[in-house]
């Protein structure tokens, strides 16, 4: 029950998710990334959008990165506390929505890491496209 635990105790909790779900979604995807494009050069890269950030500079790159990074945090910020603010017995319901859903960025990120590393190490990708 979510109710029973404290809203900062919940808080905290949640914002650790959102750090790794941050963490595996943008650093360790540009380190994978970067792995990859010195591998196999910028035209390597399947995604349209980072192939030409990629071929902008990296100082475009990372601010734009970082810019991301900062939508995504607010984003992060709204919807924490739209989770621990919530009247039971939405409460319930919304915990779990972060839950789930954050949860499923983690794994997106993992996998897009480990596509990355696939293709330095293999030479393969194993997503569509």
């Amino acid at each position: 029950m979510v109710s029973a635990v404290p809203r900062e105790q919940r808080r905290r909790r949640y914002w650790r998710r959102a750090g790794l779900a941050l963490f595996v979604l943008l650093t360790v995807d540009l380190l994978t990334t970067a792995l990859a494009v010195r591998a196999y050069g910028v035209g390597g890269e399947a995604n349209p959008i980072m192939a030409y950030l990629l071929g902008s500079g990296f100082a475009v790159l990372l601010g734009v990165h970082l810019a991301v990074l900062a939508v995504l945090a607010a984003l992060f910020y709204a919807l924490i506390e739209l989770a621990v603010r919530a009247p039971s017995p939405f409460d319930e319901v919304v915990a779990a929505s972060f839950e789930v859903w954050s949860a499923l960025l983690v794994v997106a990120g993992v996998v897009v890491a480990a596509n990355n590393l696939a293709v330095v190490f293999f030479g393969w990708t194993f997503l569509p496209g």
